[in-house]
């Protein structure tokens, strides 16, 4: 029998901006946010078991072997990953989860959980991403061409995998918002042209 509960993974390059509407989305649906468990130490401001779960690398490798990892990566020298204990548990009681992860790390949660309902966040042309990305205004010449050859290379990992049924173009933030907060809560439709903002 359906309890009502489901995993919601929503994803996209940098500069598209899944954070906000991520964000957004769990204020106005009540979604509960999958927190990450990482290796890296903890910074300021940061609260153990709200923004991550801070192991050691020992227990990481534990989780991995134990199977107790939905997803998990190496970013810059960190371990980060998706308990699955959690998530299975939200889901069984009947609530929605919402993980906001990187295409990779969403294509192994497809290979265990190919039911859950998978977002892609994507700008409306090649040219606005590259805008957006620029537009941070962070980084060199070279660091920008590397980010933004790895954000086309993501949008292209993940039309190509069947894995997303939702793709929501981002022109329009508000638009953008409200479609995913539909498609979250059931009854929004898988092709969606909306909204823009920087991640």
């Amino acid at each position: 029998m359906d309890n009502g509960g489901k995993l919601v993974v929503i994803s996209g390059p940098s500069g598209v901006g899944k954070s906000t509407i991520s964000k957004e989305v769990l204020r106005r649906t009540g979604a509960e946010f999958s927190v990450s468990v990482t290796t890296r130490k903890p910074r300021p401001g940061e609260v153990a078991g709200r923004d991550y779960l801070f192991v050691e690398l020992s227990e990481f490798e534990r989780m991995i072997k134990q199977g107790e990892l939905l997803e998990w990566a190496e970013v810059f020298g960190n371990m980060y990953g998706t308990p699955a204990g959690p998530v299975g548990l939200a889901i069984e009681a009947g609530r929605t989860v919402l993980l906001e992860i990187d295409v990779q790390g969403a294509l192994q949660v497809y290979e265990k959980m190919p039911t859950a309902t998978f977002i892609l966040i994507a700008p409306p042309s090649d040219e606005e991403l590259a805008r957006r990305l620029a537009g941070r205004g962070t980084e060199d010449e070279q660091s920008f061409r590397r980010r933004l050859g790895k954000a086309r290379d993501e949008l292209a990992t993940a039309r190509q995998s069947g894995a997303y049924g939702h793709i929501v173009i981002n022109d329009d933030l508000e638009a953008a918002m409200s479609q995913v907060v539909e498609i979250v809560q059931g009854h929004g439709p898988n092709q969606i042209k909306t909204g823009a903002t920087n991640d």
